[in-house]
Formats: structure tokens, sequence, C-alpha cells
């Protein structure tokens, strides 16, 4: 039985159909998670977190016993002798072997320190804190650099479709004049005009072309992905968040971890101070272990010791320089904390008078646009039917043109203030 090549036809179209892969566009919420795992510098970010937390443990191990063992073999030139006189009469008796080993094992262990070791202790936890809300800083960073890459690619993506349909309304108008100029019915010079602007658009197309090339790079770069590797983005991007902007301002201030940051590490500086300052003043220990001197003229080579020290540092001409270094310091950075302080409140501002002003500026474009486009259509028409010149066509072309690439720009500068207040707040 024959086989109908419509059907065939129509079978083979639905299996390739079926059998080619699907392109789902990528969100931002996934293009934030997949350059979070692989980005260069939030791994090192999270290094520097472990460090930190590496020498907490370090501080609190100071408070833990210390065990010390050492041994030794010590070879004199000859063994040494005592010399003494019992009635009248000197004598010399060796005390030392020539050669001999010995070996200890001591614990020693931190009593009092007046405070040395857990105000080391408290300005590590407060490194650690200041390490994390870093890592979080880089992480927040980043996820503003993706989303600005993101919208670049969105946007440009657009400005292409707006640049496509200005060069495919110059071909048709161009395409329009050519047949009226056959016909005898328009000038050269309209002919000229009309190619003339075809081309400016057809290089303009170009470039923005090769715009979108580039932020498409830029976005896999963030992404530590291939340079050339395709993009497919979703158009769905978080709202702005909502609140007055003083609500917004306390918000933004509370909840940055850069000032966190700050924060921890003027604490941490102010418990280091204070923790080389308490090196002046008493540091009790105790210790004990066992003592090995090979030594035959010894009744026992093997002794078990136990002892309390107390060390008082009563002058030092270096330690007192070093606090006050410290403290120094740490005031340094409550004046940078001030100042980072208003450059929140700032960014803030910024971005929320930024949504304010594109809010208006996309109204107006959204009006605009349908005009435009019908005041092309009543251009072409009127020049159609010879009541106008073609320059009128062209400058209708340009502002619809124009108008697009204003409501383009309008739309993705919202979306894009929308997600610098939420950088702003640290809520990304």
């Amino acid at each position: 039985m024959p086989r109908n090549p419509d059907y065939v036809a129509a079978a083979l179209g639905f299996i390739i159909a079926v059998s080619a892969p699907v392109t789902v566009a990528e969100t931002l919420t996934a293009a934030w998670t997949t350059a979070l795992e692989r980005n260069h510098q939030i791994k090192a970010a999270a290094a520097n977190t472990s460090a930190s937390e590496q020498q907490l443990q370090s501080a609190q191990g100071q408070r833990l016993p210390e065990l010390n063992i050492n041994t030794g073999y010590t070879q004199y030139s000859q063994s040494p002798t005592a010399i003494a006189s019992f009635n009248g009469d000197t004598t010399q008796f060796p005390t030392t072997q020539a050669g001999s080993a010995k070996a200890q094992a001591m614990v020693t262990m931190p009593v009092y320190t007046s405070g040395r070791i857990d105000n080391n202790i408290k300005s590590a936890e407060s490194s650690v804190e200041a390490a994390q809300q870093q890592e979080a800083t880089s992480e927040l960073n980043l996820k503003m650099q993706v989303a600005e890459a993101y919208i670049a690619v969105l946007r440009t993506k657009s400005a292409v479709n707006v640049a496509q349909s200005h060069v495919d309304s110059l071909r048709a108008d161009s395409k329009d004049v050519l047949d009226r100029f056959d016909q005898g019915i328009v000038a050269s010079n309209d002919v000229l005009a009309a190619t003339v602007e075809l081309a400016n658009a057809e290089q303009q197309q170009t470039k923005v072309n090769l715009q979108l090339d580039n932020a498409k790079s830029s976005y896999n770069r963030l992404l530590d992905r291939a340079l050339t590797a395709e993009v497919s983005l979703d158009e769905h991007l978080p709202d702005a968040p909502t609140g007055t902007l003083e609500e917004l301002t306390r918000n933004a201030l509370k909840q940055r971890p850069e000032l966190t940051v700050v924060n921890a590490q003027i604490d941490a500086l102010e418990q280091q101070a204070a923790s080389v300052n308490a090196t002046r003043l008493p540091q009790v220990n105790v210790n004990g272990g066992y003592q090995y001197q090979q030594n035959r003229y010894q009744a026992h080579e093997g002794l078990w010791v136990a002892g309390i020290n107390m060390d008082w540092k009563l002058f030092d001409g270096s330690t007192g320089h070093k606090t006050d270094a410290l403290k120094n310091q740490a005031i340094a950075l409550k004046e940078q904390r001030d100042d980072l302080s208003s450059l929140m409140m700032l960014q803030v501002r910024q971005a929320w008078l930024e949504i304010e002003e594109t809010k208006k500026r996309l109204a107006t474009a959204e009006k605009t646009i349908n005009l435009a486009d019908e005041n092309v259509k009543v251009a072409t028409d009127r020049y159609q039917q010879g009541l106008s010149i073609h320059t009128e066509v062209l400058a209708a072309e340009n502002s619809r043109l124009t108008s697009h690439d204003n409501l383009n720009n309008a739309r993705y500068d919202m979306t894009l203030a929308r997600l610098r207040l939420r950088h702003a707040l640290g809520i990304l």
C-alpha cells in the first residue's frame, strides 16, 4: 500500500519537534544560585571565614592544658666533679657522669590570666562574625552584578528587536519609494534619502547586535560559563520593596551586612587591645610532670614534679603602645562606620528616587508608543496619496524608533532601580 507523502512529512515533522531540545528560560534566582556556587570571589570569602573559625579554635585552645615532651643527650669532656673538705682533708667526687641522657614530660595549664585568654577568645569570635558577614556582603554584591548583567542582556535583546523592526520598516519604505520612482511618481531624491536611512539603520542594527553579544559574554563570565554559551532569560523579576523612604532607610541600616562587618571588626580590635593589656597583669599557671636525668651518682634518676608559677610584668616599654595602637584602629573603624551609614542612606534614597522617576517615564512612554506607531501609518498614507513629502515619513519612523527606545529603557531602568533598592536594603 503506497504511503501518503503528506502523512509521512507530517509524521517526520512531529518526530523532529518532539525530539528537539526545549530551551527553558533561566530565571534570575537560578542565575544567582549558579553564580554563588561557581564564583571565585565567593569561594575566597568562604575560605576566609574558615580561616577565622580556625583562629577561634586556636584561641579557645589556650584554655586547655599544654603537654611538652623533650629529651636530649649531653657529653662532657670529663665527669663534673665536686670538691669537699672533711676534717681538713680535701677530696673530690663526681656528681654527674660524663655522658648522660635526659627527658621530661610536663603539663602546664593556665589558672588565671587577668582576662588575656578570655578577651582573646572574644576577639576571635568577633573576627568570625566579621568574616561571615563579609562573605554575606560578597554574595550580595555578586548577586547585584549578576542582576545588572541579566538586565543588560534583556535590555539589549529588546533593543535588537527594536532595531530590527526599524530596519524592516525602512526596507518596506525603501521598496515602496523605489517602486514609485520606477513609475515616475517621485523624484530620485526620495530614493536617495530612503537608501541612506536604511543604511544607517542597518549599521545601528549591527552595533546593537554586537552589544548583545558582549552583554551575553559578560553574563556568562559571572556565572563561570563559556563566553559563547547560549543565553535565554526569563523576563519575570522581583518587585520593589514596599514602605516609605524613612522606613526603607531604617531597614537598610539594620539589614546591610557591611555595617555588621565593621561593628564586629571594632569589637575584635577592642577585645584584642584588652587581651594585650592583660599581659602586664599577673599570669598564673600550674605545671606538673615527670623528669628523668641519667646519672649513676644520683639516688633517684626519675622524679615526679609539680609546681605553680606566677609571672607579673611590672614594666614593659611596648605593651602599652600596642594597646593604644589597637584602640586607635578601633576608633578609625568607628569613623568609617559612620561614613558607611551615610553612604547607605544615600544609596537607598537614590534608588527610591530612581524608581519614582522611572515610573513617570514609563507612564509617558506607554502613552506615546501607540501614537508613534499610528503616526507612521498616517505619514505613509499621506505620502502615498501625494499629500506630503517623503521627509515626513522618515521623521515619523525616527520618532517611532525613539518612542520604542524610550519605552525599552524606561522599562528596564525601572527593573534595575527596584533591584538596586533591594541591594541597598540588603535583601537581594
